[in-house]
């Protein structure tokens, strides 16, 4: 009896050894699929619905539309259908698609900066759950730091998957700095070496200098300027030169402090020696003038860079293009202060309304991950800036063109160091502010009368919201590594 107890011990232990060496050898192949793959293999469960995906309009919807969309339908058999609307109107839509519980999208591109105000009105769920579900946080602990540590969460759970890198960069005339009569002249003149400016007394010193020598032919830089791309110009200047926009304890607005005014008053000298018609120039002018050679200095987006060099040079989508004349003259740098605004930018998130949750989590993280996203990024039409560490040291991104290497070193650089919109209840509101300020300058009014007004109308905003509310949101945003120049 004893030896039959031996046996079956032997045989019992033997049966389960094969069982559990099944389970770990299933368990190392799930522990080796890429986030990519796992969201791929749960999401074939939900084969034959479909997913609105709400994007901005323009080029950012050829992403899901010609690229990501029909590939992950062929993974999963899970349709993408875009819905597209212009920036200025996509918070608005969200949130009376979330009042009239319509149910339109399941996948949100969000604003960061707005991120706070759709978790208060619960338009977007917490991703926390099918984050660890689906084995995704370490893999988001690879995204650059200014975007995962900022535009992330809200009151410490996570809402968006930051997926857009976007951050201002200054994109130079190498040929016109590098020119052995200009560097000796600008020295004899101002003592310094002509180099990208690192001040913005630098910047209109350069910059005037080769107005002086060189207009109308060329301008010592060409801005953003009209106001809807202006005040980020405000917000990251404002903050470079020390200034903060309340009293953390009192929520009284303080953006009409002397350092407020003191910028005001310079980026309207600045004006002179730009181009004329200055104030009217938005993203396509300042665009144009780059690649045509008509300003030696400007300010942008990412796009910029990678487009004045000629990558994607004859896509159907980017032939609206000018020619470029500048594609092996142009040298990129962080603006002045180090600490480039990040102005824009988006994050993925899940809309509350969505009878499909779990369905537009997987899309999201598939896009999101490492190998999708970096597909992703360098699409020449699709305007996904890195937002990766891996996307930064990408061999075949670095590839891309002569000196896409020091195009993709620059944005890690501010992907380090970029400073975050101001975040608030309501900022459409506090945006429109300063929006209405930078006419007002442009036309010629008393700064300091049109700061004291903008503080005035942002009190007025924060009584009626209310005082304790604005301020945990404020807190919670200027606590965040980026807020403000360390």
């Amino acid at each position: 009896m004893k030896k039959y107890w031996v046996v079956l011990f032997v045989v019992m232990v033997s049966i389960t050894g094969v069982f559990a060496g099944g389970q770990i050898e299933q368990s190392a192949a799930a522990s080796t699929q890429s986030a990519a793959e796992r969201a791929v293999e749960a999401a074939k469960k939900y084969s034959g619905i479909t997913l609105n995906v709400f994007y901005e309009a323009g080029l950012q919807p050829l992403d899901p539309k010609k690229f990501t969309g029909p590939m992950w339908e062929k993974l999963t058999g899970i349709k993408i259908n875009v819905i597209e609307s212009p920036l200025s109107e996509m918070f608005t839509k969200v949130i009376q698609a979330h009042r009239a519980g319509s149910g339109a999208y399941d996948v949100i591109n969000v604003v960061p900066n707005q991120m706070p105000d759709m978790v208060q009105a619960g338009a977007i769920i917490p991703l926390d759950d099918l984050v660890d579900k689906y084995d995704y946080r370490e893999e988001l602990q690879k995204i650059a730091p200014v975007y995962r540590d900022n535009q992330m969460k809200v009151n410490g759970k996570i809402y968006g998957l930051p997926d857009d890198g976007d951050t201002l960069v200054l994109y130079y005339r190498k040929d016109v700095f590098e020119d052995p009569e200009n560097q000796a002249e600008f020295k004899a003149k101002h003592g310094y070496n002509l180099a990208p400016p690192k001040t913005w007394k630098q910047f209109s010193e350069i910059g005037q200098f080769i107005t002086d020598k060189y207009a109308p032919k060329m301008y010592g830089a060409g801005m953003l300027r009209q106001p809807g791309n202006a005040q980020y110009m405000v917000q990251e200047r404002f903050r470079v030169e020390g200034g903060k926009f309340f009293d953390p304890e009192t929520m009284k607005a303080t953006i009409n402090s002397p350092i407020g005014v003191k910028v005001f008053d310079e980026m309207r000298e600045e004006n002179k020696f730009m181009p004329p018609g200055i104030e009217q120039w938005g993203f396509i002018e300042a665009f144009n003038a780059a690649l045509s050679g008509q300003i030696a200095m400007t300010i942008s987006w990412p796009p910029v860079g990678r487009w004045a060099a000629g990558y994607g040079k004859g896509t159907e989508a980017l032939n609206w293009i000018p020619e470029t004349k500048v594609a092996d003259k142009i040298g990129y740098a962080l603006p002045p202060g180090g600490t480039p605004e990040l102005a824009v930018g988006f994050s993925f998130a899940v809309a509350s309304g969505s009878k499909h949750k779990e369905a537009a989590y997987l899309f999201i993280q598939w896009m999101n991950s490492e190998e999708i996203s970096l597909q992703r990024v360098q699409l020449p039409y699709a305007l996904r800036d890195p937002f990766r560490s891996s996307h930064f040291e990408s061999a075949e991104y670095r590839s891309r063109w002569s000196n896409a290497g020091e195009y993709l070193d620059t944005l890690k650089a501010g992907a380090e160091t970029g400073l975050l919109d101001l975040s608030l209840i309501q900022i459409d509101r506090y945006e429109e502010g300063i929006r209405q300020a930078v006419t007002r300058l442009w036309a010629g009014d008393d700064s300091k009368t049109i700061l004291d007004d903008l503080a005035a109308q942002w009190d007025k905003l924060t009584q009626r919201i209310g005082v304790e509310k604005q301020k945990a949101v404020y807190k919670d945003w200027a606590s965040k590594p980026n807020a403000y120049p360390n």
